[in-house]
Parts: C-alpha cells; sequence; structure tokens
C-alpha cells in the first residue's frame, strides 16, 4: 500500500521503519527536515509539504506531538483537508484530545474523507520489537482497509467502536494507569531506599511477582538504575496527556484524583529542568521530596 507519514519524532522514526521493512511505500515529511535521511536511506520518499504526502497516499498517518500540531497539518489551505481527495483516509495515531478527535472528524467527513484515531500503546522500543498495541476508531469499513497497516505497527490492534473519539479516550485511561503506576513504583522505591534497602534487591522483588508486568519491569527498571535520561516518552508529552486525561474526565463527570497527583509531580519535574527527561522522573520528584537528592 501507498502510505504518506507526517511527524517523524521517535515514535514516528520506528513506525514507518515498520511500514518499510513490511513492504509498503511511504512517503514522509516531517517540519525538521533533517529526520528524513535515515528514512530515505531505508527506502522513504521525502516530501516537502503534507499536501505533497497525501498526493502520493491511499493512506496518511500522523503521529504528531498535539493537538496544535496536528491542527497545522490538516488545517488551511495546503493542509490536509484541503488537498486529501474524496473517500481518502487520515489516521491519526498520536495522543490527541477526545473531542478535538471529534471535531476533526467531522471536519474531514464535510470534504467526504474519513479520519481513524488510532493512537498505539508503547514506547519506541516497542516499535522496533513488534509489540506496539494500537487502538483504533471509526468507520469499520476503513478501519477494515487499514488492518494490514495497523498490524505493520505491532502485536495487536484494539477496535474502540466506530466513534473516533472513543480510540483517544481509551488512549488517555491507559496513560493516566501508567502515570499511577509510575508515581506509586516512586514512591515505593522512595520507602526502601530511605529505609536503607538494597532498590536492585526490590526491582527483583517487583518484577518478579505479583507486579511482573512490561510496564512494572520498564519502569522498574529506570527509577532503581536512575536513568531517566533513555528518553521513550519526556515529561512535557506526559504532562500533557494527563492534562487532556483530566480534561476528558471533566467532560464525563469522572473525578481522576490520582491524575491530579500524577500531574503534580509532572509539574515539579518540569520545573526542575527535567521536562525532555523520561517521564519516570516522576520517580526523582518523589525521591527529591523524600530527601534522597
Amino acid at each position: 500500500m501507498k502510505i504518506g507519514f507526517i511527524g517523524l519524532g521517535r515514535m514516528g522514526l520506528a513506525m514507518v521503519s515498520r511500514l518499510l521493512a513490511a513492504g509498503h511505500e511511504v512517503y514522509v515529511f516531517n517540519r525538521t527536515a533533517s529526520k528524513l535521511a535515515s528514512l530515505v536511506s531505508e527506502g522513504a520518499k521525502a516530501c516537502e509539504t503534507p499536501g505533497e504526502v497525501a498526493g502520493h497516499a491511499d493512506v496518511v498517518l500522523s503521529m504528531l506531538a498535539d493537538d496544535t500540531a496536528l491542527n497545522a497539518v490538516t488545517a488551511g489551505d495546503g493542509g490536509l483537508i484541503s488537498v486529501m481527495s474524496k473517500g481518502a483516509i487520515h489516521i491519526a495515531m498520536g495522543t490527541h484530545d477526545v473531542n478535538f478527535i471529534r471535531q476533526l472528524a467531522d471536519d474531514h467527513a464535510a470534504a467526504g474523507q474519513i479520519l481513524l484515531a488510532a493512537p498505539v500503546l508503547g514506547r519506541p522500543d516497542a516499535v522496533t520489537a513488534g509489540r506496539l498495541g494500537v487502538i483504533v476508531g471509526g468507520d469499520p469499513k476503513a478501519v477494515s482497509h487499514c488492518l494490514p497497516v495497523l498490524e505493520a505497527l505491532g502485536r495487536r490492534v484494539f477496535q474502540a467502536g466506530t466513534d473516533p473519539g472513543s480510540a483517544s479516550a481509551m488512549k488517555l485511561a491507559n496513560n493516566f494507569l501508567l502515570a499511577s503506576a509510575i508515581e506509586s513504583i516512586g514512591e515505593a522505591f522512595a520507602l526502601v531506599e530511605k529505609s536503607g534497602v538494597d532498590v536492585q534487591v526490590f526491582h527483583d522483588l517487583v518484577t518478579d511477582g505479583l507486579f511482573a508486568s512490561p510496564a512494572y519491569n520498564t519502569y522498574a527498571k529506570i527509577i532503581a538504575n536512575k536513568s531517566w535520561d533513555e528518553v521513550g516518552f519526556t515529561v512535557s508529552l506526559a504532562l500533557k496527556d494527563i492534562n487532556l486525561a483530566l480534561a476528558a474526565g471533566m467532560a464525563a463527570g469522572v473525578p481522576l484524583p490520582s491524575a491530579n497527583v500524577c500531574r503534580d509531580r509532572l509539574i515539579g519535574a518540569t520545573a526542575h529542568g527535567e521536562g525532555e527527561l523520561d517521564w519516570a522522573a516522576m520517580a526523582r520528584e518523589q525521591a527529591r521530596a523524600s530527601g534522597l537528592i
């Protein structure tokens, strides 16, 4: 399939490599053109505008940091909505506000196009290893048509239903759970470290028993080793997602008290100049509050 791909951050780079390895023809655009070189060497075709991407591709995927970035490539003259043909499909794979995605779906529909929301579950290393999860919401026929593309990216596709906003809500809920897990892991590690316990032994305890899971394995290791600079997902992006989760909770009338704790940790990390560290630096904030650093 001819695929357009817009947004080449850590996740986007890994995702395009997967699509190329699966035999798809991929046209790429990124505002920072220097990020295109490695993918061109793998066989991707560089484009100078989002419109050029849409002109070549059967399906356009976007993997962008936030709603502002997605709006910049979809709205106005030269944006995807103005250049995509009728019946064309745009798959928004970033983590976005529920209502923004619903409005974007309406805007595409008014132009005779289709929007699918397909946010992903996993860090860049999960993409490379084929362990990425994908949550997709939108028109069932479009989802069926795009399944080969989504399945090339990872281990499983979770179908959220016909509303693209439902996929966004599921992704925000997932990230809220992860943030809560990181917060609790950080608190537990601070307790044992301040009590004189070897944190590596506690790491083994946590990841071998009741809490054995990819999330606890990944983040307990980062926290035990204090390897905050091994970035898979940044503090700044996590803060954006937690704020979106809180906004979704407010819109739905659902209190999320733990999300407020996570937000405060992320704000604290940002205030300490750690916005571009891995979001496991939430635990560094706990260690700082505990007098460990």
